[in-house]
């Protein structure tokens, strides 16, 4: 297991980013904000309004996103949509620490990667160039794996992505047994959709907080006011 890092060593990338917002800055393909500018646009938006940190996908979102603002960057590389396609090899994620990005995320679940290599092979090849690695994790047993590959710190973004069906809300029972098992930080990610959610995900043990829809989709906003209005 990684020794536990002691009050002075903790990363300065993650460092600046405890306790506190980061938003993930991403559009899907088919959204009329899928362009870079925007990216950026909705990253000077949130940085004004006090995130500590933003999480971008792409070549082009992390180096544009990394040269507008002084804040840490997670940056990851989605390729693909089924199986693991976050940043799911040492090519992918090391084009992504080139590219500016402070933290490489990566897919930290236990499945088949499609290069056949064993994540800490990734997570090797971020920290030889000076980077973090964020792994994503679905589940304790994930969590737990990815701490003994060498991960930096686990993000619970893959949490009900990995089954047949997603859960409605965040899985703030999966950050409570990731904060009290692991000995490094735990990020709370995935379907917070509420400030009250992500106070609790702090107070479960969160390292920090990454919310992305509920704050820059602007679409997926407007259909819930707009299906309430209707009924």
């Amino acid at each position: 297991m990684t020794e536990r890092r002691g009050a002075g060593s903790v990363p300065d990338a993650l460092s600046r980013i405890r306790r506190g917002l980061v938003v993930s800055c991403q559009a899907p393909e088919d959204s009329p904000l899928r362009a870079t500018v925007h990216m950026v646009a909705m990253a000077r938006a949130v940085a004004a309004a006090g995130a500590v940190g933003v999480r971008a996908n792409g070549v082009a979102d992390v180096r544009a996103i990394r040269s507008a603002l002084e804040l840490p960057v997670i940056g990851l590389w989605k390729d693909g949509r089924a199986g693991v396609y976050i940043t799911p090899t040492p090519k992918h994620a090391l084009t992504i620490a080139e590219a500016g990005a402070d933290v490489v995320a990566v897919d930290g679940t236990r499945r088949p990667r499609p290069d056949g290599l064993p994540l800490a092979d990734t997570i090797e090849a971020v920290h030889d160039v000076g980077k973090l690695v964020m792994a994503d994790v679905a589940d304790l047993d994930d969590g737990l794996a990815a701490e003994d590959a060498g991960a930096d710190v686990v993000s619970t973004t893959l949490a009900g992505y990995t089954g047949e069906t997603v859960p409605a809300g965040p899985d703030l029972d999966l950050v409570a047994a990731l904060a009290a098992r692991l000995r490094i930080p735990v990020v709370s990610e995935g379907r917070i959709t509420t400030p009250a959610q992500a106070r609790q995900a702090l107070d479960l043990g969160a390292w920090s907080v990454v919310v992305g829809t509920a704050i820059t989709a602007p679409q997926w906003i407007a259909e819930r006011f707009v299906a309430a209005v209707r009924r």
